[in-house]
Parts: structure tokens; sequence; C-alpha cells
């Protein structure tokens, strides 16, 4: 994250472990050393998308685990700030490189609005990962590649768990 302003979060608050946990890319390399040989989607698009959902199910995750507690909205502009920090850094330096300019947050925010519409339209209420794959894939290119469904789904629940298991400690530790 470079230089510490005033949205970024300190590494050992809730915010700065879920906006690291976010951004780290273990889980992105891992799912897709898992991508199956016969998926039929670009595996960089798959990459990219899968970081891209990482970050937005952190954000979704808080928002869901701590809906009606007091915590819920500072940790949700700290965490969203710190992204948004790291979104412009991440857009200067692409345009930097490549010479167009990027709005990574406005792609991040574009892809939560796109998967939170995908969620209200379902009928799968009670499974949101049921949701969240095929959207997955459909941004990958492919809305119908069982591999990517999987590999999307994969992140979302593995994140949605971490996140819960993150915050339920914190909230043990403070009581």
């Amino acid at each position: 994250m470079g230089k510490k302003n005033a949205h970024t979060p300190d590494p050992e608050s809730p915010a700065g472990v879920l906006f690291d946990y976010a951004v780290d890319r273990q889980d992105v390399k891992w799912l897709m050393g898992q991508l199956h040989e016969k998926a039929d989607v670009n595996r960089h698009t798959v990459e990219y998308e899968l970081q891209i959902l990482k970050i937005i199910s952190v954000g979704w995750s808080i928002a869901y685990h701590l809906e009606n507690q007091p915590a819920r909205q500072p940790l949700l502009e700290a965490f969203w700030n710190a992204v948004r920090e790291y979104a412009q850094s991440l857009s200067q330096t692409t345009e930097l490189m490549i010479g167009q300019d990027i709005d990574y947050f406005q792609t991040l925010r574009d892809r939560l609005d796109a998967y939170l519409a995908a969620m209200s339209a379902s009928s799968e209420k009670n499974d949101p990962a049921a949701v969240i794959g095929p959207a997955f894939a459909e941004n990958c290119g492919n809305a119908d590649d069982l591999f990517t469904r999987m590999t999307g789904a994969k992140m979302f629940m593995s994140v949605v768990s971490r996140v819960k298991t993150y915050l339920d400690k914190v909230a043990e530790s403070s009581s």
C-alpha cells in the first residue's frame, strides 16, 4: 500500500487485517492452480476476476456478518476507504505502465453491483454461492463453464467463512 495516510487503517486493526486479507494473492494463486485444465476461459481473466471477487466478498461479508451491530458501519468505512486508496494507487500505476486511464475502484463497484443484482434476482436467496459462481463465470467470459463457476463459488465461500471466523474472534476478544 505504500505510504500511510488518513485512510490507511492500522494493520493490526480489524479493518487493516481484513484489508490485508482482501488483497493477499495466496488464495487466488491456489485457486488458479486448481482450475481444471479443460476450463474454457482465459486464465488471465479468471485470475483478475478472482482478486476482484475476493476484495468485494470481504466487504460483503463484513456487512452481512455484522448486520445490526454498531461496529458494522465504522469497519465498513475503514475497509472501503483502504480499498479505495489501494485502487487509486493501482490505477495510477497501471496508467503509467500502459498509458491508459483505468479506474479500478469503479471496476470493483461495478462488479459488486452486478453480484448484488444477481443475488437479488435469484431464487437461491439462502445460497449466495450458488449465484456468485455463475455470475463469476459470466464475468470471466463463459457463464456456462462449470469449472469457472466452481472456482468463483469456492473463492466466495472461503472468504465468507474466513471473515466470519475472524469477526467472531474479534468479538470474543473484546467481550
